[in-house]
């Protein structure tokens, strides 16, 4: 089975198409859980100068911009970010996270939408956050929640492996699509070692009245689907 990772994979054509069509058709996770999660930890953002990881084609990033911030919005896929939205208050960067740069306490505000269980090198992602964050600046991001990463073998409902963290390989939408798991515990660790103190850690579940509107969410009842983290420098 070929492995697909980064921008390959978000540039594979089969990839894409079924990403799209997920979005198009309101049943993933994102306008149901995902971004009311995040909206709750994000403060104002009028005047703020953001960074957007993993910014795909730049919804959250025109969010924030329309709401008064500079964003500078990163991601490592050339299919991505040619099909963004423009905005004035939005600079797109093609690059990948692993090699991002950006000067030190030159931003307010970093967000992540379900983009770093893709990242390796998860602790030093961190640390390099906390260096372009001004003091006091704050750092929000979801991922998948590690119940879900955790099997070896993909299974929905099956919680086995947790502490052997590490790759994983997934079919979603294509076969072999790398992720790494990591434990909550590790998670949070990596922010406290970097400086980061956490404020709020959430692990948003559906609804029983949105099950009951959209039934094929019920899986997410019988276990967290996300996990979403606000830590500030």
């Amino acid at each position: 089975m070929a492995v697909v990772k980064g921008a390959d994979l978000y540039d594979d054509p089969d990839f894409l198409a079924g990403y799209r069509e997920l979005r198009r058709s309101g049943l993933g996770l994102n306008e149901v859980l995902e971004i009311p999660a995040v909206d709750a930890l994000l403060p104002p953002v009028g005047g703020l100068r953001v960074a957007d990881l993993g910014c795909g084609e730049g919804s959250l990033a025109v969010r924030l911009a329309e709401s008064g911030a500079q964003v500078v919005a990163v991601d490592a896929s050339a299919a991505m970010l040619a099909n963004a939205r423009p905005h004035p208050g939005v600079r797109y960067i093609r690059c990948d996270l692993a090699e991002l740069e950006l000067p030190a306490d030159s931003i307010d505000l970093v967000v992540s939408s379900l983009a770093l269980h893709y990242v390796e090198d998860f602790s030093g992602l961190v640390r390099r956050v906390a260096a372009w964050l001004v003091p006091g600046g704050q750092f929000v991001f979801s991922v998948e929640h590690p119940v879900v990463t955790a099997p070896v073998k993909q299974a929905d409902l099956v919680v086995d492996d947790y502490a052997d963290e590490g790759q994983r390989q997934r079919q979603w939408f294509v076969d072999g699509v790398v992720k790494y798991h990591r434990t909550i515990g590790s998670t949070l660790e990596a922010l406290l070692s970097a400086g980061f103190t956490v404020q709020a850690v959430r692990e948003p579940q559906p609804t029983a009245e949105q099950v009951r509107r959209s039934p094929h969410l019920v899986l997410h009842r019988r276990r967290p689907p996300l996990l979403v983290v606000s830590a500030r420098g």
